[in-house]
């Protein structure tokens, strides 16, 4: 099992209810899993969990069998440099390096820099005419393809992509998105998607709806 959360439970100081309630999910290797809901519903919440960005009050999060649980900050960031890729809806991209200096950067942190894959992924997500340039350079589009090379260079076995397009317009997305898969595919690491769109969490294998904190 790639990723087994168990009864996970996340309140928030102040909040009326806790934003999930005993949540719990498996997800194999290569499976590919949409996560639906209104805005607010802890989509969110759910995949900053996943990926240790943030710690649940109750419950068991694993990945790939580590417990995050017991582990700290730290832990949890050696954690998401190897193992778990997280790709934002704001490209988050490092404004002072070049195309080829950002898809490298996460995996030279993971001391899993291999050039030929980079050079691959560049040229599969159509970047290799724009290698020399720097992310302001760029449209919304190509900025986001960086964002999926980056994530993608260390091989991590688990990506979780938080609303990718969001801020593609629709041709655009569908493009990225189809390629993010592809590309997420072959690796035969686990996807999970947060999205607000019918189309797109269509296109998956597997959709669960989460809804006042729990999981349908």
């Amino acid at each position: 099992m790639l990723l087994s959360l168990r009864d996970v439970t996340k309140t928030y100081p102040g909040a009326e209810a806790p934003v999930l309630s005993r949540i719990s999910l498996d997800l194999q290797a290569g499976e590919m899993l949409a996560l639906t809901g209104e805005s607010g519903s802890g989509k969110s919440t759910l995949l900053h969990l996943t990926g240790g960005l943030d710690t649940a009050d109750t419950g068991v999060v694993a990945i790939d069998g580590i417990d995050l649980t017991p582990l700290d900050e730290p832990g949890r960031a050696a954690l998401r440099r190897g193992t778990v890729g997280v790709i934002f809806q704001q490209f988050n991209l490092i404004p002072s390096l070049t195309v080829a200096a950002n898809i490298a950067f996460q995996a030279r942190l993971a001391g899993r820099h291999d050039p030929g894959l980079a050079q691959r992924l560049a040229a599969r997500l159509g970047l290799n005419d724009h290698l020399a340039k720097y992310p302001e350079q760029l449209s919304g589009g190509q900025q986001q393809r960086v964002a999926i090379a980056r994530t993608l260079a260390p091989q991590p076995k688990l990506v979780l992509a938080d609303e990718p397009t969001g801020n593609l317009d629709e041709a655009t997305a569908d493009t990225v998105f189809a390629l993010m898969c592809e590309l997420v595919a072959e690796t035969g690491a686990g996807l999970i998607l947060v999205t607000h769109s019918e189309r797109l969490a269509a296109r998956l294998g597997r959709r669960l709806l989460l809804h006042a904190g729990q999981l349908t």
